[in-house]
C-alpha cells in the first residue's frame, strides 16, 4: 500500500498490503484520511499484534539466558597458529572481528604482518555467543568459537564477566560446553525437540552479531537435515533468520521462546548475511552437551558399514517401489553389524522403529543409540522385509569398513578391464580383507567411464553376486544378458558403493 502526501507524490510504501489494512494516516492534515476502521482491517491488525507479542514474549524469555564470549590468545600463540600478518583486507577488518572465526577461514595460511591489538601488548580477542542451559553456569555454544585455546571470557545479560573453568569441545559437531563459578543462580534457556521443528515454522536467532549484544533477527526455518561440509558430522536446521559473525553458539529460538537450534555458520559470498543460515538442531546439541558435561569427551556408538543413498537408478536393482532407505555397501568384520548378520546390499529402512531415509540420518540415529543394548534394524533383502536385532558397540577411533595381475580380460561392451586380485594387489592398493577383481583399464566416453569407474578400483559383486575372478564376473554378465544395467559394489580406499553401468 502507498502513501501519498497532499502534493500527491509517493511518500511512504508499505511491504505488507492487507495485513495492517490502514488507508491513510489520520494526523489531521489536509488530504489526509481517517484510519481504516472497517471489521476486516481490525482483524487483519490484531493478528499482526498478536504475532509481534509472540515475538517480544520469546524475546523477554531467552535474552537473559543468552551470553557473549570473548576469547583472548596470547599473541605469540597465535602467531604460531596463523602466521606473520600481512593481509591488508584483514588489516581493515574491525579489531573484534580480525580473530572471529567465520573471517578466520579466509585467512588461514596467509603471511600477518606486525600488529597491535586493542586487548593490550599480549592479547587478542574473537567474538562469540553462548546460551545458558543449567543455572549453575553451564553454558552451550560452538566448538569454532573457544577452539585453539586461550582465556573465555563470559558477559551475562546483566553485564557482569566470569572467566571460564573448564571448557569441553566436539569438533566433529562443532559443539562445545563452557562452564562458569561463582556467578550464582542463573536463568537457563527452555530447551525445545528440534525433531518436532517444520519447515516454515517462525524462529529467532539470539546473539551478538558484530559485537552488538543481545540481537535478535527472524526469519522461518527453509529446511532441515542439511549438510554442508564444515564438520564431520552435520544435520543443520537452514534458516533465513539473519546470522552474522558472532552469532556462532548463541539459540535458534522458536515462538515459545524455546531453543530449538545453536547458530553455527552461513553461506554467502559477501561475507555477511544473504539469508542462508545454518544452525545445529537442539536435540544433538544436547546429547553432545550432555556428554561432555558428565565425562568430557563424547562416546558414540557404532555399526561397523559402509552405506549409500538409494537413488532412482537403484530401485529397481534391489526390488524397491519407491527411493528408501540405505543400502549397505560393506560390512566390517567382527562388527556389531557383521555379528548380528547384516550383508552388504541390505537396504536398512528402519532403525529403532524410526524411518531412514538418507545415510546421515542413519548415522545420527546409530551413534546415538545405546551401546551395549541389542537395537531392531529392518532391512529390504531379496525384496522381503527382514528383522535383525543388532547390539551396538563404542565407535573405535580410527573407523574403516574395509599393477601385477594375471588372468586379465577385457569387456568391450561396458569398456572395461578387469584383472584378478591377488594380495599383493590389494596390499598396494590400501585394502585388506578384500575379494573381488580390480579395474586396470577404463575406455574413455565408455558406460564405465560414464558411471565415474577408474582404475584400481575393486568390484566385488556384480548384480548382487560376489565375484573373484574375471572368469566369474563375466558369468555374471552372461546369465543376465537381458538387463539394462549392471549393478556393480564397488571398493577403494574411501570406501564400498553400489553404481549402475549401462550396457553398450
Amino acid at each position: 500500500m502507498t502513501f501519498r502526501n497532499h502534493w500527491g507524490k509517493a511518500s511512504i510504501a508499505l511491504g505488507l498490503p492487507g495485513v495492517l489494512g490502514i488507508a491513510a494516516l489520520a494526523a489531521g492534515a489536509t488530504g489526509i484520511a481517517a484510519l481504516d476502521e472497517s471489521p476486516v482491517a481490525q482483524k487483519s491488525l490484531q493478528h499482526a499484534n498478536t504475532l509481534s507479542q509472540a515475538f517480544r514474549s520469546a524475546s523477554e524469555q531467552v535474552l537473559p539466558s543468552v551470553v557473549t564470549i570473548r576469547v583472548t590468545k596470547d599473541i605469540d600463540n597465535a602467531a604460531s597458529a596463523h602466521g606473520p600478518r600481512a593481509d591488508r583486507f584483514e588489516r581493515d577488518l574491525p579489531e573484534h572481528l580480525q580473530d572471529h572465526p567465520f573471517f578466520r577461514r579466509f585467512f588461514d595460511g596467509v603471511p600477518r604482518a606486525p600488529h597491535v591489538p586493542h586487548e593490550g601488548p599480549r592479547g587478542r580477542s574473537g567474538m562469540g555467543s553462548g546460551v545458558i542451559i543449567d543455572s549453575s553456569g553451564i553454558i552451550l555454544t560452538n566448538n569454532h568459537v573457544v577452539r585453539g585455546g586461550g582465556r573465555v571470557t563470559v558477559r551475562l545479560h546483566d553485564g557482569r564477566e566470569f572467566d571460564a573453568v573448564d571448557v569441553g569441545t566436539d569438533p566433529k559437531t562443532d559443539v562445545a560446553v563452557i562452564r562458569i563459578d561463582g556467578a550464582g543462580d542463573l536463568p537457563a534457556a527452555e530447551l525445545g525437540n528440534s525433531d518436532s521443528v517444520n519447515v516454515g515454522d517462525w524462529v529467532m536467532a539470539v546473539g551478538a552479531p558484530f559485537g552488538l549484544n543481545e540481537t535478535v533477527t527472524a526469519g522461518i526455518i527453509s529446511a532441515k537435515s542439511r549438510g554442508i561440509g564444515i564438520t564431520a558430522r552435520e544435520d543443520f536446521l537452514q534458516t533465513d533468520a539473519a546470522i552474522n559473525p558472532g552469532n556462532s553458539g548463541g539459540p535458534l529460538v522458536n515462538l515459545n521462546g524455546e531453543v530449538v537450534g545453536i547458530n553455527t555458520a552461513i553461506s554467502s559470498t559477501s561475507g555477511g548475511y544473504q539469508g542462508i543460515g545454518f544452525a545445529i538442531p537442539i536435540n544433538l546439541a544436547r546429547w553432545v552437551g550432555d556428554q561432555l558435561t558428565l565425562t568430557g569427551h563424547v562416546e558414540r556408538a557404532f555399526l561397523g558399514i559402509g552405506i549409500q543413498q538409494i537413488t532412482d537408478e537403484l530401485t529397481d536393482h534391489f526390488g524397491l517401489s519407491a527411493i528408501e532407505g540405505v543400502v549397505v555397501t560393506a560390512v566390517r568384520p567382527d562388527s556389531p553389524a557383521a555379528q548380528a548378520g547384516l550383508l552388504a546390499g541390505d537396504v536398512i529402512v528402519e532403525f529403532d522403529g524410526r524411518a531412514v531415509g538418507a545415510p546421515r540420518e542413519l548415522q545420527g540415529i546409530v551413534e546415538r543409540a545405546a551401546i551395549n543394548a541389542e537395537h531392531a534394524v529392518v532391512v529390504i533383502r531379496d525384496e522381503k522385509r527382514v528383522k535383525l536385532n543388532v547390539r551396538v558397540a563404542t565407535m573405535p577411533e580410527n573407523v574403516s569398513v574395509g599393477t601385477r595381475a594375471a588372468d586379465g580380460a577385457t569387456f568391450e561392451q561396458l569398456g572395461l578391464e578387469l584383472s584378478g586380485l591377488d594380495a599383493d594387489v590389494a596390499k598396494q592398493l590400501g585394502l585388506t580383507d578384500v575379494t573381488g577383481v580390480v579395474i586396470t583399464g577404463v575406455r574413455p566416453r565408455s558406460p564405465a567411464a560414464r558411471a565415474g569407474l577408474r582404475t584400481s578400483m575393486v568390484i566385488t559383486q556384480v548384480n548382487r553376486q560376489a565375484v573373484k575372478s574375471p572368469d566369474d564376473f563375466e558369468r555374471v554378465l552372461q546369465a543376465e544378458s537381458d538387463s539394462d544395467g549392471v549393478l556393480l559394489l564397488i571398493r577403494d580406499a574411501s570406501g564400498s558403493r553400489f553404481v549402475v553401468v549401462p550396457r553398450g
